[in-house]
Formats: structure tokens, sequence, C-alpha cells
């Protein structure tokens, strides 16, 4: 068995092939730290991976709740955080629009394109959750019966959570519209 090399030189294990069913394009919780991020170059011309974790720790060093990133422009979104907001009354969860600089900047510290404006994320001070994972994370975060309701929810398999997340989610412009500008 060969093993392949990483650009940095170093071989790189292979990995056990899961089957489709299984078979993500993401993670559902991301690692901080991961070096899955676009590479960007340096004066020098070569390429570097930043270390988003290292470059957006000030978000977490006075505050550690986690953050609720959302498409800021859409209606649907706007309406979930209206109703995270109402259901959250020890304002456990933060939010940022995904269009923001911030919200960029903790995409990529997720292993996200940053202009991925595809699904709600929640940016923890150690750790991403992305679609349908990040919805039942913060159900967990509000009163009752939210996180008993997330502890059920869960009991379906993901690949079945993120399809009927991934169908609402590719439609929400059309059902629920957008606006001009985040209500943040």
């Amino acid at each position: 068995m060969a093993l392949a090399v990483h650009a940095a030189g170093r071989p790189v294990p292979a990995r056990k092939m899961r089957s489709p069913v299984t078979a993500r394009r993401w993670p559902a919780a991301v690692p901080l730290g991961s070096r899955i991020f676009s590479a960007a170059v340096s004066t020098t011309g070569e390429k570097q991976c930043p270390d988003w974790a290292e470059a957006t720790a000030g978000f977490f060093r006075d505050d550690s709740r986690p953050i609720m990133l959302f498409d800021g422009v859409c209606n649907m979104c706007n309406g979930g955080v209206r109703f995270v907001r109402g259901n959250d009354p020890n304002r456990r969860i933060r939010f940022e629009a995904l269009q923001s600089e911030a919200g960029k900047m903790l995409l990529q510290r997720s292993g996200r394109a940053p202009d991925d404006i595809s699904s709600v994320v929640l940016v923890e001070k150690d750790r991403s959750y992305i679609k349908s994972e990040a919805v039942l994370r913060i159900m967990e975060y509000l009163r009752l019966p939210f996180p008993q309701l997330a502890f059920f929810l869960k009991l379906a398999p993901l690949f079945v959570r993120d399809f009927a997340y991934d169908n609402v989610a590719n439609n929400r412009y059309a059902f629920f519209g957008r606006s001009d500008s985040c209500e943040l």
C-alpha cells in the first residue's frame, strides 16, 4: 500500500473508505485549527495556510459564548435569529452575519470557504458545527423543550437530517425571500 505525500513532504496515512451513505463533503463538527483552508500567498510568493484558530482567538478571549453565523440577507435566517433570541433568555449565543468580515474569518476558522453562505454555522471556542448539527447544537442552548427535542432529532441519521436541511436551505430565498441588508 503506497502512502500519499503531503505538500510539506510528510507522508499522509491512507484513510479507511466510508460508505457513500455516510460520506460527507464536510465534517459535521470541525476541530478548530484544522488546516483544510484555502492557501494564502505570502510576499515571497509561497503559499501559506494561516492559522485561523489563532487569528480569531480574540472572539473568544473575553466572551466564551458560541457564535451563530447566519445568512444576513435571508429572511428565513433572520427569522431564525429572532426565534433563537426569543428563546435564549440568558443570551448564551452571539450572532454574526456570514457576509461580515468577522463572519468570513470565523467561516475560515471552521474550515469553510469565506464566501460560503450555504449553511448556518455554530462556532464554539474549540469546534464548529454546520448544517443540521449546528441547528441541533443551537437548540441545546435554548430553553425547554428545545434541548429535549434536539436529543430526539439526533436519533435520525445525519444524512437524513442534512438532506432535509439542504432542501430547505437551497430553497430558502424562493420560499421566504431576501432582504436588502442584514437586520443585525
